[in-house]
Order: structure tokens, then C-alpha cells, then sequence
């Protein structure tokens, strides 16, 4: 039998967020472990706005509260679904870079293991933009398991190419 630990749950509402939080009660469950929630909402960068509203000291602090309050609120949705499935342990609600913000928690709690969903973007747009799931990999002091979704846009060629060998 293995000993319980906490799972952090990292979630952005999306369906991919959907599949990960399944997939991590199903291992609190069976783990017999304490399954955490975070909803990280991003702050947005100095270099998106105005130069105007950049030059304003209020203005960044005035963006981490209405963004602490939009993590709230997201989080509690995503609480009240996960709750449906099995129980959560605990709640927390972060603003900041994704990533940073998931890791920081992941150390802090102590977690066993972080359970994240993934979009798949593609190799182009992940070299671009980055990924969450990838730097949350990359950088976990503990195992990550991500969970991507059902269907993917760059396993349509795989699938077609398998329906016709069946038939």
C-alpha cells in the first residue's frame, strides 16, 4: 500500500482542466490522499497596456486585486466541480505567472504530485507562447502528470490513417 500524499490540482476551467481534475480524485481516491485546487489568473503584462496606464503607480496593484478577485471566483467554479466527484482538501487562489505560481504552491503544501491539463498548441504556437504544463514539468521538485485531451488536433492524420487500415 502506498502512503498518502497531497495532489495539487492545477486548473484553468478549460475541458482539458476538466479531464485532469478525473483524473487526479480518481488518484486521491484510490491514493487515499488530500487533492488540492489552485486557479492561477495571470496578471497582465506592463508591456500589453498603454504606456499611459503603465506610468500610473496604482495601476499594476489595481490589476493584481481585480485579478486576485477574478482567481477567486474561477476557483470556486472549478472547487464546486471537483467537489461533485470526490472531496478537496483545499482551495487556493493565486495571481500571477502560471507556472511560478503552481510550482511555488506545489513546494509549499509539500505535494506528491501535481496533476495538470494541456491544450497540445502545437509545437509553433508552444515555442511561442510557452506552456504551463511543460514548465510545470520541466520544473516540479515531484512527479507531474499531465492529462491532455480527448482529441487533438495533430492526431486527426493518425486516426484517419487508422480507419482505413481497418477497413
Amino acid at each position: 500500500m502506498m502512503f498518502p500524499m497531497k495532489i495539487l490540482l492545477a486548473t484553468d476551467g478549460s475541458a482539458e482542466a476538466g479531464r485532469a481534475a478525473q483524473m487526479a480524485v480518481e488518484f486521491s481516491e484510490r491514493l487515499d490522499s488530500e487533492l488540492h485546487v489552485v486557479h492561477v489568473a495571470p496578471v497582465p503584462s506592463a508591456y500589453s497596456v498603454p504606456e499611459s496606464l503603465v506610468c500610473d503607480p496604482e495601476f499594476y496593484e489595481r490589476m493584481r486585486d481585480f485579478a486576485g478577485r477574478e482567481s477567486r471566483v474561477r476557483l470556486d467554479e472549478e472547487v464546486m466541480k471537483v467537489g461533485s466527484m470526490g472531496e478537496v482538501a483545499g482551495a487556493h487562489a493565486r495571481v500571477g505567472r502560471p507556472d511560478v505560481e503552481i510550482l511555488r504552491l506545489a513546494e509549499k503544501l509539500g505535494v506528491g504530485l501535481i496533476v495538470v491539463g494541456s491544450r497540445g498548441l502545437g509545437p509553433i504556437r508552444r515555442a511561442l507562447m510557452g506552456s504551463v504544463s511543460d514548465s510545470v514539468v520541466r520544473h516540479a521538485h515531484c512527479p507531474v502528470l499531465v492529462v491532455r485531451s480527448a482529441t487533438r488536433d495533430e492526431d486527426v492524420p493518425v486516426r484517419r490513417a487508422e480507419r482505413r487500415a481497418r477497413v
